[in-house]
């Protein structure tokens, strides 16, 4: 009997492999828990046109992620703070804070994806990077300034 598996099984193989089984194993074992499907063309070409569309909105999603970055790439975000001599601030611009500022410029990113790794202390300019997705970094220029 060949089977399309829909889940991985440990001995046997991955998802979407198609294997030959003994047809108690298939049929008690693999089909009835849900891990397997009988091989049949109609099933074999419902699940290649589902990984095709799954593929196809991936494609568009990293496409998208690839678009936000170049607009946050050419994005300059400004937060003022109060600072004192030398341009040292009192206490300290943290991601929560960069956050915030990426948000009211219509940027949705969470401050877990900011990989600034210490707080800014002192007022200038920072290149600041962030993880989108999928591997997918993108920067932008954040500009710490006296209140």
């Amino acid at each position: 009997m060949k089977v399309l598996l829909i889940k991985d099984v440990k001995s046997l193989g991955k998802i979407g492999e198609i294997k030959e089984v003994k047809d108690g194993y298939g049929q008690n074992f693999l089909i009835n828990k849900g891990f397997a499907k009988l091989a049949t063309n109609e099933v074999l070409k419902k699940y290649q046109s589902q990984e095709k569309k799954k593929k196809q909105v991936e494609a568009d999603f990293l496409k998208e992620m690839n678009d936000y970055k170049e607009k946050l790439k050419s994005t300059q975000i400004i937060i003022k703070a109060k600072s004192g001599e030398g341009g040292t601030l009192f206490g300290a611009i943290t991601k929560a804070d960069i956050s915030e500022a990426l948000i009211k410029e219509g940027f949705d990113i969470d401050k877990k994806h900011i990989e600034e790794k210490n707080p800014i202390k002192h007022t200038g300019s920072y290149d600041i990077s962030v993880n989108l997705t999928h591997g997918i970094h993108g920067t932008f220029n954040l500009v710490v300034t006296e209140l």
